[in-house]
């Protein structure tokens, strides 16, 4: 019988099962995205009640399976409560969840996309920081992440400013990649830039983005 184990994660996804249960994916630091089931956890009186949200952050307790994890116990640090108060900017956090269960695989090594999808939550809950440019930052990084991240692309006239922030995502820590605001020019440069990569490289539509859109208009 395997032994319990912990794992540093965030929920990127959580889904009834049944009348009570609930399934899981989270994304781990140290077995990349993987999928448990949460018993009882939508019960009012559930220890597990608010640890299987979206965005939860923190240790969660799991038993292997054959195929999947059980969800023991959680000990979470972060709900990011200010998202929840912000439907906008939660949608915003959504696509964050969105694109990393899209690049998330088991057994991969994670801890950096855990970093940028927890420091980019940090970011959404900061009124003085544009969600437009938090979400195009965490795209392009992402992609460095990836190892996909193509350089400045040569056939899209951008000012040196942008060509400037773009360096700046790219090789920043990722602690630091937050600290700074662009002007509207930059940012609608950044959104023509992070449009295209993801057209070249993401192969399915985001609900999530979608939604953004719809609410922006």
């Amino acid at each position: 019988m395997q032994d319990i184990i912990t794992q540093t994660a965030i929920v990127l996804g959580s889904f009834p099962v049944g009348e009570y249960d609930r399934r899981v994916v989270l994304l781990t630091k140290e077995r990349g995205k993987i999928t448990a089931f949460a018993k009882g956890a939508r019960r009012q009186t559930s220890k597990l009640l608010a640890s299987t949200d979206l965005f939860a952050f923190g240790d969660f307790f799991l038993y292997p399976g054959k195929n999947s994890y059980t969800l023991t116990d959680a000990k979470i640090q972060n709900y990011f409560e200010e998202l929840r108060k912000d439907y906008v900017r939660a949608y915003y956090g959504m696509f964050f969840l969105e694109l990393c269960d899209y690049y998330g695989r088991e057994n991969n090594d994670d801890k950096e996309l855990l970093r940028l999808l927890y420091q980019s939550l940090r970011a959404l809950q900061l009124p003085s920081l544009p969600a437009r440019l938090i979400q195009y930052i965490f795209e392009l990084r992402a992609l460095v992440i990836q190892g996909e991240y193509p350089g400045i692309p040569a056939k899209i006239f951008l000012q040196d400013s942008t060509k400037y922030a773009m360096n700046h995502i790219a090789s920043t820590p990722i602690e630091k990649l937050y600290t700074f605001n662009v002007s509207e020019q930059v940012l609608e440069e950044l959104k023509l830039v992070a449009g295209s990569f993801r057209k070249k490289y993401i192969d399915r539509k985001m609900k999530s983005l979608e939604m953004i859109s719809l609410l922006e208009e």
